[in-house]
């Protein structure tokens, strides 16, 4: 029994750098989010106005009415990045209200649900809405 515990204890080290490895290469398997699910290829530029908009983890949602071509409203999804990255813009809850009037620009859903992942927002008047740091120069 002794001579087990000791070959044991001598393959102790192998076996903890082979799961560490393990566990670094796996590591990128198991991202937060991936774009698959979006159109990538295809932006949307919508505008409409705000029915809601939900200041909440883990993505910020914008629940935004727009006209379809035939004049009806059409309600789209709007998943903004994370709230703790937008509070350093001066994002808050009360950012957007209900009645607002906004542009959003964004990759939709492939699989033809009205959501759109954000990537631009304005003011109808075109005013933008930072949602990150300004654009380095020449972007």
């Amino acid at each position: 029994m002794n001579s087990l515990i000791r070959k044991l204890m001598k393959k102790l080290p192998a076996i903890f750098f082979a799961a560490t490895c393990l566990l670094l290469i796996s590591s990128p398997a198991f991202p937060h989010h991936g774009g698959a699910a979006y159109d990538g290829d295809h932006p949307l530029t919508l505008t409409g106005t705000v029915k809601e908009f939900h200041f909440i983890q883990p993505h910020p949602l914008i629940a935004l009415e727009v006209k379809d071509q035939q004049g009806g409203a059409v309600e789209w999804s709007v998943e903004m990045t994370a709230p703790n990255h937008l509070a350093h813009y001066g994002w808050n809850g009360k950012r957007l209200k209900s009645g607002d009037q906004i542009t959003v620009t964004g990759l939709p859903a492939k699989n033809g649900l009205k959501v759109l992942n954000l990537r631009k927002i304005s003011w109808a008047g075109g005013e933008m809405i930072p949602l990150g740091p300004p654009p380095e120069p020449g972007q």
